[in-house]
C-alpha cells in the first residue's frame, strides 16, 4: 500500500493560489511607444496586469488590473490605474489597439489605484461611470488619498492626478450598448467596499470583478466582512467564460478563482468570532487572527492587521 504525504495549509493555499492563476489564453502583448502591455483574453477585451506591490515612484501607481472593452462603436475603459501617468500609458495601449472612440470610463469602486488614472481620458469626453455611492465616498477622502499618494508616488508619477467623481451614477442595473456587444453594470451591496460594481461583457461572458476578486495580493477589507463572504457565496455560482480580477492574472475560471480569498476572510472571521468570544481585545487579535494564512498572499505585513481591525469593529457588535 502507497504512503500518504502529509500536506500543509499553508503547501494547500500556496497550491490553490497557482491553480487559480493559471493562464486561461495565450497572451499577445500590444506596445506603442510608452503605452501600457496588454493582453487580449477574448475578442475586443483587453486587460493590463497591474504589479503586486505598493505605489511608488518606480511603478507610478501600477498596482492594479485594467481593462478595455472595443465594440463596433466605441471603447469603455473598466479602471484606469493609480496615477494620470500611468492612465496616459493605458490610454496609448487602447490607441494601437482601435481607433474607436473611448466613451465610457467606468471604474468598479472608489480606490485610487482604480481611479487615479481618470484625468488622463479627459480630453476624450467620456462619460465616468460608478456606483452610485462611489462619489460620496470618494469625495470624503479626497483630500486623504491624494495626499498619502503624493507623498507615495513623489511629484513626477503624482503629477496630473485629480479626483473625477462619476456622472452616470449606477443605482440598478444598466446596460451599455457599444455597438455589436453591450456590457451589463451591475452595483453590489456592501462588500469590499460599499460601491463595488460589476461589469459583464454580452459578446463573451467576461465578468469584471474589481476588488470583489484578489489573487496572489492579499485581499484589502474597506467595506463589510460579512457582506463580502455572502456576495463571494453569489458569485461563485455565475455562469461566467472568464473573470478579471482587480488584482491577479489577466482572467481567471469560476468558482475556483474565489477559494483562496474566501478561505482568507473566513479564516479571520472565525477567528475573531472566537476571540470576541474568549473576552479578548482588538490588541490581541491583530497578533493572531489570519495568522496561518500569511505564507499564501504577497502584501501581507502591509494589509493584514487593517483587515482583522476592520472585522473586529464590525464583528463585535453582532
Amino acid at each position: 500500500m502507497c504512503g500518504r504525504t502529509l500536506i500543509t495549509r499553508q503547501d494547500f493555499l500556496r497550491a490553490a493560489l497557482m491553480l487559480a492563476a493559471a493562464p486561461l489564453f495565450r497572451a499577445f502583448p500590444a506596445r506603442a511607444g510608452d503605452a501600457a502591455e496588454v493582453t487580449e483574453i477574448a475578442p475586443g477585451i483587453f486587460v493590463h496586469q497591474g504589479r503586486y506591490e505598493l505605489q511608488s515612484p518606480d511603478n507610478r501607481g501600477d498596482m492594479a488590473n485594467a481593462s478595455f472593452v472595443v465594440g463596433t462603436e466605441c471603447v469603455a475603459v473598466i479602471d484606469t490605474l493609480g496615477s494620470c501617468v500611468a492612465g496616459r500609458e493605458l490610454l496609448a495601449a487602447i490607441r494601437a489597439a482601435t481607433d474607436k472612440p473611448i466613451r465610457y470610463v467606468i471604474n468598479t469602486h472608489m480606490h485610487p489605484d482604480h481611479v487615479f488614472g481618470n484625468a488622463a481620458f479627459k480630453q476624450d469626453a467620456p462619460t465616468f461611470v460608478g456606483h452610485y455611492k462611489l462619489a460620496r465616498g470618494l469625495a470624503s477622502r479626497a483630500e486623504r488619498y491624494l495626499a498619502i499618494n503624493k507623498e507615495m508616488l513623489g511629484p513626477q508619477a503624482f503629477e496630473g492626478i485629480e479626483i473625477i467623481l462619476p456622472s452616470l451614477k449606477v443605482e440598478d442595473k444598466i446596460t451599455l450598448d457599444l455597438g455589436g456587444r453591450s456590457l451589463v453594470l451591475e452595483p453590489q451591496r456592501t462588500a469590499h467596499t460599499d460601491n463595488d460594481l460589476i461589469i459583464t461583457d454580452s459578446a463573451t461572458n467576461t465578468l469584471f470583478l474589481g476588488d470583489l476578486l484578489f489573487s496572489v495580493h492579499v485581499p484589502t477589507l474597506d467595506g463589510s466582512i460579512k457582506g463580502w463572504l455572502a456576495l463571494i457565496d453569489e458569485l461563485k455560482t455565475r455562469n461566467a467564460a472568464r473573470v478579471v480580477p482587480g488584482h491577479g492574472p489577466h482572467a481567471m475560471e469560476l468558482p475556483q478563482a474565489f477559494d483562496p480569498e474566501q478561505r482568507y476572510l473566513a479564516d479571520i472571521a472565525n477567528d475573531v468570532r472566537r476571540l470576541i468570544k474568549e473576552g479578548k481585545t482588538l490588541e490581541d487579535a491583530v497578533k493572531t487572527a489570519g495568522f496561518e494564512d500569511k505564507d499564501a498572499w504577497t502584501l501581507f505585513d502591509h494589509y493584514h492587521v487593517r483587515n482583522v481591525t476592520a472585522a473586529f469593529a464590525e464583528l463585535e457588535w453582532e
